[in-house]
């Protein structure tokens, strides 16, 4: 089972998602925190696998609550919910770990999918979003930020180091393996390996590294 915890001050968004998830046969709400800091609590208290998270809420934001939650419960993964897509303050969520977003409108099918996905530790974002995402950052911050400690490009190979700046373009696994003329299974390998050497969870992460090293610029797109 797939155990959930919905962050979000207005009860009749949690209590639609309690019942909408809970008719899923691997999917379980194990709490519903009315705030950042009842998000921070609960996640200590419940470790639930995925969190939804609201970004605009009372006393403590969705974003610095997904700030605390990845840095203490780093398997611990964060689904933003928001009512725009380009919503600016989710750019800054998924810089705070978030593994992803989903427009609170979603289909009930569009909700259990997102909350499998990202259960598996796959990120939610489609191509179009990597690309509008990386170009948002340019925006607010040209200047390429210096990358943390263990997170250098230059542990890559060349290979890794080109499905890396694929990822950031927004491609499939299946799509980078047309790209490069290889296998799947051979950019699946990649990828796990490129996750490790930076210290990142998943592809939203890497696509972010990807942009604030300086590896890929919006104007290549």
């Amino acid at each position: 089972m797939i155990r959930v915890l919905i962050a979000d001050d207005q009860q009749m968004v949690r209590q639609g998602f309690t019942v909408l998830l809970n008719t899923q046969p691997d999917i379980e709400v194990v709490g519903q925190a009315v705030n950042g800091v009842d998000a921070v609590a609960q996640v200590a208290e419940l470790a639930p696998d995925v969190v939804l998270m609201d970004i605009r809420m009372p006393e403590l934001g969705g974003i610095e609550a997904t700030a605390r939650i990845t840095t203490a419960a780093p398997d611990v993964r964060v689904l933003v919910l928001t009512t725009f897509d380009l919503d600016e303050y989710v750019y800054e969520a998924l810089r705070a770990g978030a593994s992803g977003f989903l427009l609170k409108d979603a289909s009930a099918d569009q909700l259990a999918e997102a909350v499998r996905v990202v259960a598996a530790g796959d990120a939610l974002l489609a191509p179009g979003v990597t690309r509008r995402l990386i170009a948002e950052f340019s925006r607010l911050d040209p200047r390429p930020r210096s990358t943390r400690p263990g997170q250098r490009v230059g542990e890559l190979t060349e290979r890794e180091t080109e499905v890396l700046a694929l990822i950031a373009q927004g491609l499939s696994n299946a799509e980078i393996a047309v790209r490069l003329v290889v296998a799947e299974q051979t950019v699946k390998t990649h990828v796990g390996r490129i996750l490790v050497k930076l210290g990142l969870r998943d592809r939203t992460q890497a696509a972010v590294f990807a942009y604030e090293s300086g590896l890929v610029r919006p104007s290549g797109y």
